[in-house]
């Protein structure tokens, strides 16, 4: 990342803002680094405020390779600051049992305490802590130091609404569905539309809870008790025009704003006095922009599949089997994301196929928003992570949805039902995307009949409803002012 000073980012001061500090902690992987790091900067071009972000010494580490292996080098692209916290172990990896959790429960304690510490010796004190999802810790720490904490929500309003009513009452109730598939098995929540149980977040519904899972959902039932017991701000990652509906049905149950959506604009719309930095997203990966913009260049518009499944998703043999055969199938030129890191060998040689192929091309890595935002794509075929989701909606590009875990069935669903901007394919019993299924449902997507039309409209309306959310004086920046508002009310309180 280009780090280039920025000399207006105080432009337009704000009583209101004055001498905040907003301390942003985010978990140190790609789907949590980036969302965090729009905030941080979008914080800090309010009035008056500043931000940091402390993101873990590993995933620090990644993000400045250029700035050596101190775990505490403080960095500045001369907007925001970024300061690494330490797990005690800084090595990338997850806890592997209850007793390593507390271990690096207690170390992520004392070491965000020490940054906090540390911005105040500075001249920099903190007077409020944010965290993505669920980090108990930072709550622990923000206490510690009678600082208010507000939660940043990267998922969207309608899983949030969906965790609350799972453990207020309804937890049950969808549990006895387990991993039901059929459209028939529904549950209405509170102020929602009726959704089916297979589209919940699938650690509600596993047969047989996984090692993730036990971890999670605990956190997360941990996280809840604390917004209710301690009043807490949720910031979420969407915007009113987007999911009005979930946003209205959490209203009630606590003090939500809508702050998104965390994509920055393409290098291209950026008025001329903005810097490149605004635009440019952090990438953990190693990749080939030049060959790849290259290519999509020499594309017809609207005709190139674009498929990525994430940055953490790893393929088996017969899946990326399945994938190539079912582009091929489709005829249409396609650029496939595969990632080098824990890639099984026995990849290869599927990869070593679709790369002799005349009309695809397979990278290790991309600048997703710089190929959504390319006239050559047509749609992309994703996991519907919401980092994802939200950048095809930006891009105003119809989406195949292919979810896997976690808030992808949700996501999905959104995608397909509430705001028609895309078709869901669905895994067959063994969990992978066939190839005649792939085949299917990029025709129904890409080809000429009247559904395709009607998608490609309503993907170009969400995205002048996402360009309105995020325009000066729009909803995004009177959302985040008023919660800087409240922060700085909450910290009067917390000192009394």
């Amino acid at each position: 990342m280009a780090l280039a000073k920025d000399e207006n980012h105080n432009h337009g001061e704000q009583e209101q803002g004055r001498c905040s500090h907003f301390l942003v902690v985010a978990y140190g992987i790609q789907g949590h680094i980036n969302p965090a790091r729009t905030l941080a900067r979008r914080l800090a071009r309010i009035g008056g405020c500043t931000a940091t972000l402390s993101v873990s010494a590993s995933g620090h580490r990644r993000m400045f390779p250029s700035h050596g292996i101190s775990c505490d080098e403080e960095v500045s692209d001369g907007l925001i600051s970024y300061i690494p916290f330490s797990d005690g172990k800084d090595d990338g990896s997850w806890p592997t049992d209850s007793e390593d959790r507390a271990r690096r429960r207690e170390a992520n304690f004392r070491s965000l305490s020490a940054v906090v510490d540390r911005l105040a010796a500075s001249g920099r004190p903190v007077t409020c802590m944010l965290c993505t999802l669920s980090m108990p810790v930072v709550g622990e720490v923000a206490r510690e130091h009678r600082l208010p904490i507000s939660v940043y929500w990267i998922q969207p309003a309608t899983v949030l609404a969906t965790y609350y009513h799972y453990f207020h009452g309804h937890g049950e109730l969808i549990g006895q569905h387990g991993g039901s598939s059929s459209t028939q098995d529904q549950v209405t929540l509170p102020g929602l539309h009726p959704l089916r149980i297979s589209d919940m977040p699938s650690f509600f519904t596993e047969k047989t809870p996984s090692e993730l899972s036990k971890m999670l959902l605990p956190a997360f039932r941990e996280l809840f008790e604390q917004i209710e017991q301690e009043k807490l701000i949720v910031l979420v990652n969407t915007f009113d025009a987007l999911e009005d509906v979930a946003l209205k049905a959490i209203q009630p149950y606590m003090d939500v704003f809508a702050v998104g959506p965390a994509v920055p604009p393409p290098l291209g719309a950026l008025p001329q006095h903005k810097d490149a930095s605004e635009a440019a997203q952090i990438h953990l990966f190693k990749h080939d922009e030049k060959n790849c913009m290259e290519w999509l260049d020499a594309q017809l518009e609207r005709s190139v599949v674009y498929l990525s499944f994430g940055s953490l998703l790893a393929y088996t043999k017969r899946q990326a089997e399945e994938i190539l055969h079912g582009l091929q199938s489709h005829g249409q030129p396609y650029l496939w994301v595969v990632r080098k890191e824990g890639r099984a060998e026995e990849v290869d040689s599927c990869l070593r196929e679709a790369k002799a192929d005349s009309k695809g091309m397979v990278v290790e890595w991309c600048d997703q928003q710089k190929v959504l935002s390319h006239p050559s794509v047509g749609c992309f075929v994703t996991h519907c992570g919401w980092n994802s989701t939200l950048e095809a909606v930006v891009s105003g590009v119809p989406m195949l949805a292919v979810p896997s875990w976690s808030d992808q069935p949700m996501n999905a669903y959104l995608v397909e039902e509430e705001w028609r901007v895309g078709v869901r394919a669905e895994r067959d019993a063994e969990g992978v995307l066939t190839r005649d299924e792939l085949a299917s449902r990029l025709e129904l997507l890409m080809g000429g009949s009247e559904r395709s039309g009607q998608i490609r409209a309503n993907a170009q309306s969400l995205k002048e409803r996402a360009q309105e959310a995020v325009a000066t004086h729009g909803p995004l920046e009177r959302s985040l002012r008023s919660f800087i508002s409240k922060s700085m009310e909450n910290l009067d309180q917390s000192r009394k």
